[in-house]
């Protein structure tokens, strides 16, 4: 075991309970339909309680039921047509970000907040005025709040779409998705670095046994409930050292854990264990600093290629590389180990050195631009910088 640079973020400490809501929440589809359902509640119970409350007021809408129809029908298929224009546009960007910087940006545009809430605006429109189109009825008083909430949402969706259009067109600047994801890497060393990590060498008790736990599924190793593996450790007397790295594959049977038994110890359920490491199909940003280490590589190894040869990106890209390494070299390494409240170390983490992260960030992008001065000349200074700034114990580290 080696100390790391990269401590594991604070983030780790969320419960299970809240890294599955917090999942649930992810997918791209669940602020527009999150809308619609509000739109369809709003539609249900606002014409209702309008005729009982407020009978006899038309407030805004004062038209008959042949204006309201017009009216209704009108905001819903221009919703629906501006909805489509909304979602073909986002299609392009999606296209044009995966081909010109790297499809692992993706994830940036589809977790985009502002990308799902215009749409779901737009189709929550296009379903609060169908819905309240069934209350239109010949001879009767017409929800007339309701007609005028309908127009008033098609407002806010004009208002939204301007908005929309100009956080696109700057979204898929390419600098705006470095410092974007640049940033994410920043939050994400620093949650760490303030997480408590110790600083001193851990005393590891010698185990009487060591029992490995194989991974359930293929994936990577996207995130972790330290302090549930800490208090599941402690419970049994345990001590439970993560064989693979966040952000590492780990194939179905490959081992994954390792639970080391000790003095008193009796063996924790294997499901258990397993249930509180995270393995997915696709690496994510919530613990794991390597990946977006990762996505900034990737957008200068494509900017270096032949087809594109734009090294001013990857130049880009160094910078904000050099940022996040200065930001390592110049705080103490810490070892990625978990104790219980004796003092008895009972999770024990497998995360980078400081010499495979400087590898990781830089040894691509030194390869591919060997041929380009300004490439060369930039690698030189980081690595002069890092050296020049770097605590005594990192120095090792930087060669």
């Amino acid at each position: 075991m080696q100390p790391t640079v990269i401590p594991l973020p604070v983030r780790a400490e969320q419960s299970s309970l809240a890294r599955r809501a917090g999942h649930l929440l992810r997918p791209f589809w669940v602020v527009p339909a999150t809308w619609c359902l509000l739109a369809v509640a709003v539609g249900l119970v606002l014409p209702s309680a309008e005729s009982s409350w407020l009978p006899g007021s038309s407030l805004v809408f004062e038209g008959g039921a042949e204006g309201a129809r017009t009216m209704l029908s009108t905001i819903a298929g221009a919703m629906i047509s501006v909805t489509g224009l909304v979602f073909s546009i986002t299609m392009v960007v999606l296209q044009l970000a995966s081909s010109q910087y790297s499809p692992r940006v993706l994830q940036a545009f589809l977790g985009d907040r502002t990308t799902q809430h215009t749409l779901g605006l737009f189709a929550a429109s296009f379903v609060y005025a169908l819905v309240v189109l069934r209350a239109v009825r010949d001879g009767q008083e017409q929800p007339g709040l309701a007609i005028s909430l309908a127009f008033l949402l098609v407002l806010g969706a004009v208002g939204m779409f301007l908005a929309y259009i100009h956080h696109i067109a700057t979204s898929i600047g390419v600098a705006r998705i470095l410092q974007n994801t640049a940033q994410q890497s920043r939050d994400l060393l620093a949650d760490g670095q303030c997480s408590q990590w110790p600083t001193t060498p851990p005393v590891l008790e010698e185990p009487q046994g060591v029992r490995v736990l194989a991974a359930p599924r293929s994936g990577y190793v996207d995130a972790l409930d330290t302090a549930a593996l800490v208090r599941v450790a402690s419970r049994h007397g345990v001590r439970i050292e993560l064989l693979q790295p966040l952000g590492a594959f780990v194939a179905h049977g490959s081992p994954l854990l390792a639970v080391h038994e000790l003095p008193g110890a009796d063996t924790p359920s294997e499901e258990a264990v397993l249930a509180l490491v995270s393995q997915v199909g696709e690496r994510t940003m919530d613990q794991d600093l390597g990946y977006g280490i990762r996505r900034l590589v990737d957008i200068a190894e494509r900017a270096l290629s032949p087809g594109i040869n734009d090294p001013t990106t990857a130049v880009q890209v160094l910078d904000q590389l050099h940022d996040l390494l200065r930001r390592m070299v110049t705080a103490p390494a810490t070892w990625p180990v978990r104790s219980d409240d004796e003092g008895t170390v009972r999770l024990v983490l497998r995360q980078p050195t400081l010499a495979e992260v400087v590898e990781l960030a830089l040894a691509d992008i030194a390869h591919w631009g060997e041929d380009h001065r300004r490439v060369r000349e930039r690698l030189a200074a980081i690595m002069d910088d890092l050296r020049a700034a770097a605590l005594d114990e990192h120095r090792v580290g930087l060669g």
